[in-house]
């Protein structure tokens, strides 16, 4: 058993969590029990990173060659911890009920409004937090009024202005790679949503928690903030979720994708107050009730809150592989830009991104995809300390290879949503 299980979630405490489900998941063949537990943290480790996507496109493509090291798309290498992992062992039996049937299915909304001081009714456990940051969006934007977003920015913001049919505003982030909320609130007076992602993707960059409370308080009258913190457990900077719990325009995404591993398990939430999750609630039937969630992820989802040592412990571990490979690129000299605090970074390839990242897959590695405010720069995800290893000596061998064209089209990537689709990447 890994230290990360040691040091988190014990067998006995996890099914006094369990309640309802413990006398359901005491009675799987201990086979089942004994071999959760027991798995190879390492080897999960190692496999982790060289997953494939098989969503052939976008961020979500990948290889089937068991040994391409997959940079691409901000999965944890890590995957679940060594508790969720038993946790979904141990609940396998029970995949037949939907989590509420079992007395799980709100559990993790209850924790996380305990975390944060929040009053019931201001979150929502949804399947993944790409469906709801769709709802979120398309709530806000139903009146007709405009979108607001940060340039370069996660498309999903864009694809729900083009969707909802209103027009949308591309703010050019800073030097620093914040968003700039003056020229977001300059850029247009009928305004129904700002989006903004923090930690940016595909920058890595925070927008100081000091802005997003300027923008809150100087925006339009009933225009909401959304703000996709997906990443936010990687940094040390404040989260935005306690203005949901002032009852301000707000709405707040989280997922269990990132820094928890679990992105093919699909968890996320919907934070914001009654009001807001009405809005969502009025689209339509089902809508704002939250996609139906297996019991076994929201087991995975209790036992991973549950554990006190997990983002502490996997943010330093991706901060220092990340820190690693940023001193080699400075000590050889290349450009990347400053000031990530996500598992990922962008850097100047010095061509167009598209090509250099062809030349990459010949050598076996998978980086992430370029985006057209930044074409000669290349998203590159922080996998373990060998896949970075590996990542060093591809990334030397091509950048050294003559560019072939000055510079290739950039087209606009459309992330599937999880509402039309029911995609499993967040």
């Amino acid at each position: 058993m890994s230290n990360e299980f040691k040091s988190g979630l014990s067998r006995r405490s996890f099914m006094r969590t369990l309640g309802a489900a413990s006398v359901a998941a005491s009675s799987l063949p201990a086979f089942a029990l004994q071999q959760a537990p027991a798995a190879d943290a390492a080897g999960a480790r190692r496999a982790g990173g060289r997953m494939a996507g098989g969503m052939g496109g976008g961020d979500y493509g990948g290889s089937t060659d068991p040994d391409m090291v997959k940079i691409s798309s901000n999965e944890n290498p890590l995957g679940p911890s060594d508790a969720a992992r038993w946790a979904i062992a141990s609940t396998g039996a029970l995949g037949g009920r939907y989590g509420a049937g079992v007395g799980l299915g709100n559990q993790p909304a209850v924790m996380l409004a305990e975390e944060f001081s929040l009053k019931p009714g201001y979150v929502q456990l949804y399947a993944g937090s790409g469906g709801a940051l769709d709802l979120s969006l398309y709530a806000t934007l139903a009146s007709g009024k405009d979108l607001v977003v940060g340039s370069p920015s996660y498309n999903q913001g864009q694809q729900a202005g083009a969707k909802m049919k209103v027009k949308t505003h591309l703010v050019p982030l800073t030097a620093t790679g914040a968003h700039d909320v003056k020229a977001m609130v300059a850029a247009s007076k009928n305004v129904g949503a700002y989006y903004i992602c923090n930690p940016c993707n595909p920058t890595g960059t925070m927008t100081p928690k000091e802005d997003i409370v300027w923008l809150v308080k100087n925006k339009p009258e009933g225009s909401v903030v959304v703000i996709d913190e997906a990443y936010h457990h990687f940094s040390t900077d404040d989260s935005s979720i306690d203005l949901v719990g002032q009852d301000k325009d707000v709405i707040v995404l989280r997922t269990f994708s990132k820094v928890y591993g679990m992105a093919g398990l699909r968890a996320g939430f919907m934070i914001a107050k009654p009001e807001l999750h009405a809005k969502v609630r009025d689209l339509g039937p089902g809508a704002g009730t939250g996609v139906s969630v297996s019991c076994t992820t929201v087991a995975a989802c209790v036992a991973s809150m549950k554990d006190a040592t997990l983002i502490p412990t996997r943010r330093k571990i991706n901060a220092d592989i990340r820190e690693n490979v940023l001193e080699w690129m400075d000590k050889n000299g290349y450009e990347y830009m400053k000031g990530s605090q996500a598992n990922f970074f962008q850097v100047n390839v010095k061509r167009p991104g598209r090509e250099f990242s062809m030349n990459m897959l010949k050598e076996k590695v998978q980086i992430g995809r370029t985006w057209v405010e930044m074409p000669n720069y290349s998203r590159i995800t922080i996998g373990t300390q060998a896949e970075m290893d590996k990542f060093k000596v591809a990334f030397k061998k091509c950048y050294e290879m003559a560019p072939a064209s000055a510079l290739l089209d950039i087209p606009f990537i459309e992330n599937p949503s999880e509402l039309d689709f029911h995609r499993v990447y967040a």
